[in-house]
């Protein structure tokens, strides 16, 4: 009589057990998210000290009353119609702000760009043209203020004495409502330094067999740099332009000392002096936040201020990123 040997049947719909907790295969899992999680924890911690937690304790005082000294009070949205309805200087520093961020950042992308394709294309002494556009940059910003109320002085400055050499009426700069900002313009694209590396580092990035192909076909010099320069380099123009609307959103020692140094008032201890001198045009909303916070000590409006300004910054960030605004060329 023939033994029949059977396994039994696994039962139907079953699939592969799942791996024991103390599998080799979940402790490799396991090493390599703590590996990751340690070469993430610098960024996780400055993140959360630096920007998470401050952005939460804005919002936070945005809604209290704080004067720095008694606890905090819950007062609603008291602050936000403050400084968005009844502040009087909300709206000139906002304007100035935006000013600067659209005319000082489209001014020193293009500056930058056009010195750093002069000097690509210099044959001869690039060395020292690189050094002459950079070394400004390295001065710090108030000393470069400093300098520059003095140069643009319209009774005692270099700067409208040649001027009058030649016949012309200099304009009154740092003194003048209406040349303050364009002043502060000529400040920035003094120390453009920064740009001109970034711009130099990318246009020598671009292969030259393109360029010898444009010319082959006939391509004139703006042909090649329509065709051929800008298309490799707009990350990099995008690059420029977001952190240009980041730090001019955040404009402050300039405007600052040029107003008080124009001004004439002798700054001494116990001096308190408005910022935004002539006539608030050079007040931005950095300077306001300062004034509100740390003068008025008003925390909850200074707190209001704050995010307005992040607000904007992100938005025109997000703007600028999208594809449809030109400065990232479509994916194929």
């Amino acid at each position: 009589m023939a033994l029949s040997f059977s396994t039994p049947a696994k039962s139907a719909g079953r699939g592969t057990e799942p791996a024991p907790r103390d599998s080799p295969l979940r402790r490799k899992r396991n090493r390599e998210r703590l590996r990751t999680l340690g070469f993430l924890s610098p960024w996780l911690v400055g993140f959360s000290v630096f920007f998470g937690y401050p952005l939460i304790a804005t919002v936070y005082f945005s809604f209290m009353h704080y004067n720095q000294i008694k606890a905090p009070t819950f007062v609603g949205l008291r602050n936000w119609r403050y400084v968005l309805e009844q502040m009087p200087l909300f709206g000139p520093a906002l304007w100035n702000t935006l000013w600067l961020v659209v005319v000082m950042v489209a001014l020193r992308v293009v500056f930058g760009l056009g010195v750093g394709l002069l000097i690509t294309k210099i044959k001869t002494g690039v060395g020292l043209f690189r050094t002459a556009f950079y070394v400004p940059y390295l001065a710090p910003p108030v000393a470069a203020t400093v300098a520059f109320v003095f140069l643009l002085n319209p009774s005692t400055g270099p700067v409208n004495e040649m001027l009058s050499w030649i016949g012309l009426h200099g304009p009154s700069w740092f003194n003048d409502p209406d040349w303050s900002k364009p002043s502060l313009v000529l400040l920035s694209l003094w120390g453009i330094g920064d740009l001109m590396v970034i711009f130099m580092a990318s246009l020598l990035d671009v292969p030259k067999e393109q360029y010898e192909a444009a010319e082959l076909d006939g391509a004139g010099a703006w042909t090649k740099f329509r065709y051929v320069t800008w298309p490799a380099i707009t990350p990099i123009v995008l690059f420029a332009v977001v952190t240009g609307v980041v730090q001019t959103m955040q404009y402050y020692t300039q405007a600052l000392v040029a107003g008080k140094l124009a001004s004439g008032v002798s700054i001494g201890p116990g001096t308190v002096i408005q910022p935004g001198y002539p006539d608030h045009s050079t007040l931005t909303v950095p300077q306001l936040v300062y004034s509100m916070g740390f003068q008025n000590f008003n925390t909850g409006a200074a707190c209001v201020l704050s995010l307005v300004l992040f607000a904007i910054a992100m938005a025109v960030t997000l703007l600028l990123m999208r594809k449809s605004v030109g400065l990232i060329p479509a994916e194929d």
